[in-house]
């Protein structure tokens, strides 16, 4: 078991967690995926991503058709992929990453999180060095696969940790692996669960109970803004 399952595993597609939020997240991926590379899913991979990550939620079909036909249209202009930098109490790093057709209203949003909170928003790259930026895949387990095998044949791909789980394999990479990745699963029949990226922290800072709860005040904050797509810290 590697640093980052150390590090992430028990909050592993955390982001996922609120089922009100989930699906607006999933659809602005939807959404971008379609804007970059059109509305048909066999010849747009991050569609096709987007797809399996909104079925593993139990998203409604109406939902997800209802994201790709307004992406179709030519009215709608693309959203905005921004990330924020900057600290919560106690030395916390954090890092934003947004998805808005409205940057002044995200960044005004964001500043007021972070000030109400005892933070401050910092300028780009000011945290930024303190993750490390990774895919991660949920593959289904079948009786036939044989991990060990497959950790071999996935290290050609940019696989750097595996971990076997009882009805799934959690595979994570660089960044640039994802596609490689990605398309080693679907030429192998392999099920994709769900899969995305994470930033994963390369140091961590332990906090008491008291201090854990101010920073995680702030960190629920900025979680549930519109525009937010995920939150990351280097909170323990």
């Amino acid at each position: 078991m590697g640093r980052i399952f150390e590090v992430r595993k028990h909050k592993m597609f955390a982001r996922y967690a609120k089922m009100s939020k989930q699906f607006a997240r999933i659809s602005k991926d939807v959404f971008m995926a379609v804007k970059a590379s059109g509305p048909n899913p066999d010849s747009n991979p991050r569609l096709r991503a987007a797809i399996q990550n909104a079925r593993a939620v139990n998203m409604p079909k109406d939902r997800l058709d209802a994201a790709i036909k307004k992406a179709s249209s030519k009215d709608e202009k693309d959203l905005e992929i921004i990330t924020y930098e900057g600290y919560a109490p106690h030395g916390i790093a954090v890092l934003v990453e947004t998805a808005t057709d409205n940057p002044t209203r995200t960044v005004a949003n964001i500043r007021s999180y972070f000030n109400k909170y005892g933070g401050s928003l910092g300028v780009s790259g000011s945290v930024s060095f303190m993750f490390e930026h990774k895919c991660n895949f949920r593959i289904k387990k079948t009786d036939e696969l044989d991990p060990e095998m497959l950790e071999l044949e996935l290290i050609d791909c940019g696989c750097e940790e595996m971990s076997v789980e009882e009805n799934e394999i959690i595979v994570y990479g660089a960044f640039d692996s994802f596609g490689k990745l990605q398309a080693y699963f679907e030429q192998n029949n392999y099920e994709i669960i769900e899969s995305g990226f994470d930033r994963i922290p390369t140091t961590t800072k332990k906090l008491d109970t008291a201090q854990e709860e101010e920073v995680q005040k702030l960190l629920d904050k900025i979680e549930d803004d519109e525009d937010v797509q995920n939150v990351y810290s280097t909170m323990e």
